[in-house]
């Protein structure tokens, strides 16, 4: 006697390993946002680093072109049940932005043109594992999809990945951003379905 049905195949592999549970594959790119679509001109855009002490940096644009890049190719889950296997980005590792920065911080609270904030361990976006990217699929990222410049950390739930990235706090104490304050998981692991707190 069988013990699966004709047909079935386990989950679903993508390039860099298995669809995580409760979650289905698209080929789309869907486009979800808790406010407006900010647009911000190149011309002023910045982007601040800011330590638990109040040292900060900041680069324009043209400094943060001029930084080396990095073209990660991930899948990406978001809590809302989608995933989407092997996208390509250009952006800066954060582990360039935090070189020689001297923290006792083990958090950071990302700040979002329009307001939106996400918090994440400071341990999360050290070691390859998150970039600030201005680059899909070989364009210049649209608005929509967080453009000019995102936070992309595949590893965790997309809503993690904040839009619109104007500034990273870095923090000796936690605290909770515009969907973790919502009842969202404070962590957000989609291969152990940390969807909302309590999970």
């Amino acid at each position: 006697m069988a013990i699966f049905s004709p047909g079935f195949q386990g989950r679903r592999r993508s390039a860099t390993g298995l669809l995580p549970p409760g979650q289905y594959e698209t080929n789309g790119f869907p486009v979800l946002s808790a406010g407006p679509t900010p647009r911000v001109p190149l011309d002023t855009w910045e982007f601040t680093l800011t330590t638990e002490d109040g040292t900060s940096r900041t680069w324009s644009w043209s400094e943060f072109q001029a930084l080396p890049t990095a073209n990660p190719t991930v899948d990406i889950h978001c809590v809302t049940k989608w995933s989407k296997f092997g996208t390509t980005w250009e952006g800066v590792s954060l582990d360039t932005l935090l070189d020689g920065v001297e923290t006792a911080a083990e958090h950071v609270l990302v700040h979002s043109y329009g307001g939106y904030t996400t918090n994440l361990p400071l341990a999360d976006l050290r070691g390859g594992k998150a970039w600030l990217a201005f680059g899909y699929d070989g364009k210049p990222l649209h608005p929509e999809h967080g453009g000019p410049v995102r936070l992309l950390v595949p590893h965790l739930y997309f809503w993690k990945s904040a839009k619109w990235v104007k500034r990273l706090e870095l923090l000796v104490t936690d605290k909770k951003g515009f969907w973790e304050r919502a009842g969202y998981h404070n962590y957000g692991d989609p291969w152990r379905e940390q969807r909302y707190d309590g999970d």
